[in-house]
């Protein structure tokens, strides 16, 4: 619509007469989009982007909104102009519908805002919850495939149950890891993962990458190869993502930018960009490219054809799991090399294009890279450093901490403008309030970086024979010098210290003292409504990832107080989970938080042997001064088991622990 009808003289001329046009970020103001999101739905039945909604000046309710518009009447919808006109004549015209309409949006509202309390938020519930979004991931749609990652940590949480269930849990937390790695959405070549596929086999992305999603695909992959499932593929779409972020997606600040997008030029002289062109491949070039053997073994292992699967061209997808062959990864490396100019060990940076005019009037060794959105998001540098975490502690990787304490030091250094935590930065200026999963999200990192750096084990020589032939062949290819210095590390005390302040804030400014659970946006905020988030998108809802925190907080601090305040919030969502429980699989994970939480106290060799395993809700806590001949002590919240003597009885206490339901 900016390409059309915004840019319209004409149409341009009549909302400036008219109207005040009010264009919003919604990246920047979630809270805003939500609320008038909602609003739509209720008013044409159904939602989406581009959002266009009508407000009234006074008081800034909704009563009349769309998605996309075109410029002249087509695909059955009116033209925008046409649109505008009559708006205005209605507001003008019948003040008494006018004010009915928002009437009836004000008070539905209102009320999806509000909802009863229960005090049922028993195991029985957790179990119920548990397998209705295990059921979400096991549906069979026609549609376009997403990441659904909340839906997948709840399939991979629910295994270590034993109650009966319809679903195979584990086999279907599996599948969508190797979803993920095998399919499409995965850039094979370069690392990193599309938003979604436009199709349900996996195979042709929206070519748009965003931080949010790779993120919690790198924890996502990490935590199945820790519960077991030591698939190849996962590791290499987790290295391979990494080097698309230090070399495409971090500032020389340290912190992570937001997107790339879609489509790109595929030549400069081109008027607009193309859907995929920097991802895909002709078949002719293919065979110009690679020796008849590597053309042999791709079209083994990938989706390629003289056809293609993409209007003509091919999106590589893997027909099997493994490890791929050497000659194959080679093979690979050529292609890296037509797209971005150099080799993969030559290229350790790879500097943003920040527009297209940028893109197209840059001398670009390669193919034309997509515009990159370089602005710093907290929620979503928090997902990306918890993945990070989580993966440096799997797989025994410290660059993949050093990376995520640099964000993370970031954020704590650069966020704070006269003692609020804000949202974005533009280039070192923080801007815009944080919101609920600002603050949610962030203190997750916290912790688990606090967790890892307590696990983080040696990188001498016996150590790195520990990993994986994969990770140590990356490794050797890329001997070149980090574009990532080295940050010195605070000790683990000093990153639960951070979020226990930042925890202070997120309590001070928008916590609701009458329902519990968390407001979106703090009291200041001029807006209709203050909504408190619970239903997972893209992204995991504020209020489940809270909930979790606290139950965390309060066995690293020792103070009950955060639990109640866990209790208290998962009762205010009690209706809501019993009622809608596959809106809202991040609850059920706090829930489970909550019933299932493991404090286990023992030294620090075992943290990093035990770290590295899947135990959802376990705490760790360095302890020197274990009662004699123990190994280890095990606690269920502050009632410890008796102290484990061996290793075997360390872990027979941590399983039973973390399934005491």
């Amino acid at each position: 619509m900016e390409g059309e009808a915004f840019s319209d003289a004409t149409i341009a001329d009549y909302m400036n007469a008219n109207f005040l046009p009010i264009k919003v970020d919604r990246e920047e103001r979630p809270d805003l989009d939500s609320i008038y999101m909602q609003a739509v739905q209720m008013l044409i039945g159904q939602g989406g982007w581009p959002l266009n909604v009508f407000l009234s000046p006074d008081d800034l309710v909704p009563f009349y909104g769309g998605t996309y518009f075109p410029i002249e009447p087509r695909y059955g919808r009116p033209g925008f102009l046409q649109v505008l006109q009559a708006i205005r004549q209605y507001y003008d015209t019948q003040k008494g519908k006018l004010q009915s309409v928002k009437d009836e949006i004000l008070s539905n509202l209102r009320s999806m805002a509000t909802f009863q309390p229960t005090q049922e938020i028993d195991h029985d519930l957790l179990k119920r919850g548990l397998e209705a979004n295990v059921g979400v991931l096991a549906g069979k749609t026609p549609g376009p495939s997403f990441p659904m990652i909340p839906y997948a940590e709840v399939a991979l949480r629910a295994n270590h149950f034993s109650f009966e269930s319809r679903y195979d849990a584990a086999e279907i937390s599996r599948q969508r890891g190797m979803a993920l790695a095998l399919g499409g959405i995965f850039d094979h070549v370069a690392g990193g993962f599309h938003r979604y596929t436009v199709d349900p086999t996996w195979t042709v992305p929206h070519f748009e990458k965003m931080l949010y999603d790779n993120g919690q695909i790198v924890e996502y992959l990490a935590n199945e190869w820790a519960a077991g499932v030591e698939e190849p593929a996962f590791e290499r779409a987790i290295a391979l993502t990494v080097e698309w972020l230090k070399r495409e997606m971090t500032a020389p600040e340290g912190y992570f930018y937001a997107a790339q997008d879609a489509d790109s030029f595929a030549h400069p002289s081109e008027a607009e960009p193309e859907e995929g062109a920097f991802y895909v491949w002709d078949y002719g070039e293919l065979e110009k490219l690679l020796t008849p053997a590597e053309l042999t073994q791709l079209t083994e292992q990938f989706t390629v054809t003289e056809k293609g699967n993409f209007e003509g061209y091919n999106v590589l997808q893997r027909h099997h799991s493994g490890r791929l062959a050497a000659p194959l990864e080679a093979a690979l490396g050529k292609l890296f090399k037509v797209r971005y100019g150099a080799p993969a060990d030559a290229l350790p940076t790879f500097p943003p294009a920040r527009n297209n005019q940028e893109a197209k009037s840059t001398s670009w060794g390669g193919r034309i890279p997509p515009v990159t959105d370089t602005k710093m998001i907290v929620a979503w540098n928090s997902l990306m450093i918890s993945g990070l975490a989580r993966a440096a502690s799997v797989f025994n990787h410290s660059e993949y901490l050093e990376l995520a304490v640099r964000a993370a030091s970031f954020i704590l250094h650069h966020q704070w403008i006269a003692g609020r935590f804000h949202r974005v930065n533009y280039d070192g200026n923080p801007d815009v309030l944080a919101q609920s999963e600002d603050y949610a999200l962030f203190i997750k990192a916290l912790l688990d970086v606090q967790q890892a750096s307590l696990g983080a084990r040696s990188q001498e020589p016996e150590a790195r024979s520990q990993k994986s032939e994969f990770t140590q062949n990356l490794e050797l290819k890329t001997q070149n010098p980090s574009p990532i210095p080295h940050t010195p590390h605070p000790t683990p005390s000093l990153w639960l210290d951070e979020a226990v302040k930042v925890q202070a804030e997120f309590d001070e400014f928008l916590w609701s003292l009458e329902l519990g659970g968390y407001y979106n946006t703090d009291a200041s905020s001029d807006l209709l409504l203050r909504e408190r988030s619970y239903v997972d998108n893209a992204t995991p809802a504020a209020n489940g990832i809270a909930i979790a925190n606290l139950v965390r907080l309060a066995f690293l601090t020792e103070d009950l107080s955060y639990l109640e305040k866990a209790e208290q919030s998962l009762q205010s969502f009690g209706e809501v989970m019993v009622r809608s429980p596959q809106a809202c699989p991040s609850l059920f994970s706090a829930l489970d938080w909550f019933h299932n939480h493991t404090l286990i106290r023992t030294s620090a060799d075992r943290i990093s042997t035990l770290i590295s395993q899947f135990l959802p809700t376990a705490i760790y806590q360095l302890e020197l001064n274990l009662p004699p001949d123990a190994v280890g002590l095990v606690c269920q919240g502050l009632s410890c088991n008796e102290p484990a003597l061996t290793q075997e009885q360390l872990w027979e206490q941590i399983k039973q622990s973390q399934a005491r339901t």
